[in-house]
């Protein structure tokens, strides 16, 4: 009897590891490029994505006594874990839970801010930031203008989990970047990795405008990187060009500068195709001179984010290329992004804009 029930443990045991493998692979829909290990910033150590905002948050709440971190459940770490053990290291009146109400955290952020306080607010999910719209747009993204630069909420930094994740379907998975880029005021920024998640989200922190800092979800754990240890800041509004090419340019950000990465080797190794890829980094403001002047050199420009194709913030940047880069283009100007449906479930792998996607708009771009 006992031995029957072994076989059928390790019967169940290997179906479960198969199953569990299945979904793995179908949990993430490109390959993490890590970034290159530098010196320059002293020692590194390995971090995933989740693990470097979290020592960003450490190092702003040892430096500065006067800079909080609340949010849904970040008292308890976080449904993510990025606020791990900061509330038993700073104590409950920095680092505290709030009520369920996105548009009390970003308000009462908004006050902290204006009165002084470094303010670092978590919205548990970026799908469920739209009732604090009415609070980032109309309040924290006009405070300075409005008062005549005699007030600011520039302090405030506001951070939210974004984009698919392999599970989340239409309420866990979205990504909302155009509809706060409409609202001059704020900044947007979106990291492509734990190196970059560290410094970007230390310069949001430190910056004189409130910020909106999204986290592609998918690469909390995913993405590891070697991470400097001490305090380090990334430029704002400063977009990186991670392979120079000549015959097309690739823009993206967050998750899908990888996804980029990879359509790159794909079209240089099987077609001769010499692709450069930028990571925009930030959404607002964006860097338009380093994007229009890779194009002016390669003509054709592909812009790809997971965001829906109308009203997304690809839109914008096609609209500025063929502005600025007309005569130089050799070919229209492509967005392959996601579709103008709510984000589905099963039908994910569908509704994303993978690399055969991006692979055949670079094909057609080529050959037009």
């Amino acid at each position: 009897m006992h031995t029957a029930i072994n076989k059928y443990s390790l019967v169940r045991n290997a179906t479960k590891n198969i199953l569990c493998g299945c979904f793995k692979r179908r949990s993430s829909h490109f390959v993490y490029h890590p970034e290159r290990i530098s010196n320059e910033l002293g020692k590194t150590s390995k971090k995933n994505m989740y693990q470097a905002i979290n020592s960003a948050m450490d190092l702003v709440l040892s430096k500065d006594p006067n800079s909080v971190v609340f949010g849904e459940d970040v008292g308890f770490g976080g449904v993510f874990r990025c606020t791990s053990g900061l509330r038993e290291r700073y104590g409950e009146d920095r680092v505290f839970n709030t009520p369920l109400c996105e548009q009390g955290i970003v308000g009462f952020g908004i006050g902290l801010a204006v009165a002084g306080t470094t303010a670092i607010a978590e919205i548990q999910f970026a799908d469920y930031m739209f009732p604090a719209l009415d609070q980032l747009v109309n309040e924290a993204a006009k405070y300075r203008y409005r008062s005549g630069n005699l007030f600011d909420c520039g302090k405030l930094t506001v951070r939210t989990p974004c984009s698919a994740v392999g599970h989340g379907a239409l309420y866990h998975s979205q990504s909302p970047e155009s509809f706060y880029a409409h609202s001059p005021g704020l900044k947007i920024v979106m990291p492509r990795s734990a190196q970059t998640a560290k410094g970007l989200l230390l310069s949001c922190v430190r910056d004189p405008n409130p910020c909106i800092f999204f986290e592609p979800k998918i690469m909390y754990r995913l993405a590891v990187d070697d991470v400097p240890d001490d305090d380090y800041e990334l430029p704002l509004g400063k977009a990186d060009v991670l392979i120079e090419g000549k015959d097309i340019t690739l823009i993206g950000w967050g998750t899908q500068v990888h996804v980029l990465l990879e359509v790159a080797e794909i079209a240089n190794k099987d077609f001769g195709i010499s692709c450069e890829v930028i990571d925009l980094v930030t959404i607002l403001p964006w860097d338009k001179q380093t994007v229009t002047k890779s194009v002016k050199k390669t003509g054709r420009a592909i812009v790809s984010h997971e965001a829906p194709l109308t009203g997304g913030f690809g839109a914008e940047i096609s609209a500025s290329i063929q502005e600025d880069c007309f005569l130089h283009l050799e070919s229209p100007i492509r967005r392959v992004t996601g579709y103008d449906t709510p984000f589905p479930h099963v039908f994910e792998n569908f509704y994303l804009p993978n690399k055969w996607k991006c692979l055949q708009a670079i094909k057609e771009l080529i050959n037009y």
